[in-house]
C-alpha cells in the first residue's frame, strides 16, 4: 500500500482539503441551529418543530449513508466528496428563498441526503490513505475541520440575520461554500489505495452483515448514536433560556456564543494523539466526562458559568468524535471501511434526530433541567458502552501498541 507520509505535500493538501470540506459540510449542516427559537416564534411552531431544521437534515443524512458507501467504492472516493460538497452548496444557495417554513424544511431534507457523500467517504478515504499508526492525528485535524464549520456556519448565519435576514444569511453562506467546494475539488488528491467496484446488491448485502459481526464496531457505532445526540440536544435548545429573561441574549450575540465550538479543533488533536498511544475505551469514556460535567454546568444561573459548561460539552464532545471515528478504522476490515464509516455516522446522526426531537419533549415537560437530566443520563449509559468495549492494540504495529499495554 502506497500510504502518504506525515508532513509531506500531498499530506499538506489532503489536510487542508479536508478542513475545507468540513467547514462547508458541517456549516451548512447546523446553520439554522442559532435560529430555532426565532423559527418558533416567526412560525408559530413548537420547539420541537422548530429544531426539525437541524434534525430533519441529520435523518435525510443517516438515509444517504446506507448508499454513499456503494457510491463512493463504484465512483471513487474524490468523486463522490466533490459532489457531495457542491450540491450541497448550491441547495443552501435555495434554502435561502424558501419563505414559507415547509418549503424550507424540505429542502433541508434534499440537503442531508447531499452532504451524506461528504463525511463517511472522507472517513474512509483517510483510512485507507494513512498509516493506522498516524490515523488518530489525522482523524484529530478531520474533526477539527468539523468544529469550525460548525462555529462559522452558527455565527454567519446568527450575526446576518440581527443585520439583514436569515434568508440573506444562508444565501452569503452557500455562495461562499460553493467556492470552496470548487477548490476542494480541484486539488484534494486522488484516491491511491480504493479498489473500485462496480455496483452489486450482493456485494453490498455481505459488506453489511461484515458490519455488525463484530460487537466492538456496534459498540462504537452506539457510542456515536449517543455522542452526537448528547451534543445536539444542548445546542439546540439552549437558545430558548439564553434568549428568554434574564439573558435576552440577541441573535448576533447568542451566534456567538457557538465559538466554544472552536475548543474542539484543540480537543480533537489531541485526543486523537492520546488515542494512538492508549486504550480507546479509556480516551472516550474521559470525553465524555467532560462532557457530563459541562452539561451540569449549564444548570447554574451565571451566564459566565453557563457558557463555561457549553465550552466543556463541545470540548468531549470533538475530542469523543475523533476518538470513534478513528476507532472505525481499525476495527473494519480494509473491504468493509467504508461501509463501516457510513454506519458509524448512520447511527452518530440518527442520534442527533432521535436524541435532539426528544430532548423538545424534555424542554417543554421539565424545562431545562430536565434536557440536563436527560442528556446526563444518557452520558452514563455512553461511558457503561464504551468501557466494555475491547482494545484495538491487535491492529496497530508493534511500536504503538506497546503504548497500550503501558
Amino acid at each position: 500500500m502506497n500510504q502518504i507520509k506525515i508532513g509531506s505535500r500531498e499530506h499538506k493538501l489532503i489536510m487542508i482539503s479536508m478542513i475545507i470540506g468540513s467547514i462547508v459540510s458541517f456549516a451548512i449542516m447546523y446553520s439554522p441551529q442559532p435560529l430555532i427559537s426565532l423559527f418558533a416564534d416567526e412560525y408559530h411552531v413548537s420547539p420541537s418543530l422548530a429544531s426539525s431544521s437541524v434534525c430533519l437534515t441529520t435523518i435525510a443524512l443517516g438515509f444517504g449513508l446506507l448508499f454513499v458507501a456503494i457510491l463512493s467504492n463504484s465512483w471513487g472516493r474524490k468523486k463522490t466528496m466533490g459532489l457531495s460538497l457542491v450540491s450541497t452548496s448550491l441547495l443552501a444557495i435555495l434554502s435561502a428563498f424558501g419563505h414559507n417554513f415547509y418549503v424550507f424544511l424540505f429542502i433541508r431534507f434534499l440537503e442531508g441526503i447531499s452532504i451524506a457523500g461528504f463525511p463517511s467517504t472522507a472517513i474512509a478515504y483517510l483510512n485507507e490513505e494513512f498509516s493506522p499508526a498516524n490515523i488518530g492525528q489525522v482523524i484529530g485535524a478531520y474533526v477539527a475541520g468539523t468544529a469550525i464549520g460548525g462555529f462559522t456556519g452558527r455565527v454567519v448565519v446568527g450575526a446576518m440575520t440581527d443585520l439583514s435576514s436569515w434568508h440573506t444569511a444562508l444565501l452569503i453562506l452557500g455562495v461562499i461554500s460553493l467556492i470552496g467546494s470548487l477548490w476542494f475539488w480541484i486539488y484534494l488528491p486522488e484516491s491511491k489505495n480504493t479498489h473500485r467496484v462496480s455496483f452489486s446488491l450482493k456485494y453490498w448485502q455481505l459488506n453489511v452483515l461484515g458490519c455488525f459481526r463484530d460487537k466492538n464496531l456496534v459498540s462504537v457505532y452506539a457510542l456515536g448514536f449517543l455522542l452526537m445526540g448528547t451534543y445536539v440536544t444542548i445546542l439546540n435548545y439552549i437558545g430558548f433560556p439564553l434568549t428568554k429573561p434574564p439573558y435576552n441574549l440577541s441573535q448576533t450575540i447568542f451566534g456567538f456564543l457557538f465559538v466554544v465550538n472552536l475548543v474542539g479543533t484543540g480537543s480533537s488533536v489531541w485526543f486523537g494523539k492520546l488515542a494512538d498511544r492508549y486504550p480507546r475505551q479509556n480516551i472516550i469514556s474521559l470525553a465524555f466526562i467532560i462532557l457530563f460535567a459541562g452539561t451540569l454546568l449549564t444548570l447554574h444561573k451565571l451566564l459566565i458559568i453557563k457558557i463555561l459548561g457549553l465550552t466543556l460539552v463541545a470540548f468531549g464532545f470533538f475530542a469523543g468524535h475523533a476518538v470513534a471515528s478513528g476507532w472505525i478504522g481499525l476495527l473494519a476490515p480494509h473491504k468493509h471501511r467504508a461501509q463501516a464509516s457510513s454506519f458509524y455516522l448512520l447511527f452518530y446522526y440518527a442520534g442527533s434526530s432521535l436524541i435532539g426531537l426528544s430532548g423538545g419533549l424534555f424542554l417543554n415537560y421539565f424545562g431545562w433541567s430536565g434536557v440536563t437530566g436527560y442528556v446526563c443520563f444518557l452520558s452514563i449509559i455512553a461511558i457503561c458502552v464504551a468501557l466494555q468495549a475491547t482494545s484495538t492494540d491487535e491492529f496497530l504495529p508493534k511500536s504503538v501498541a506497546s503504548n497500550f499495554n503501558a
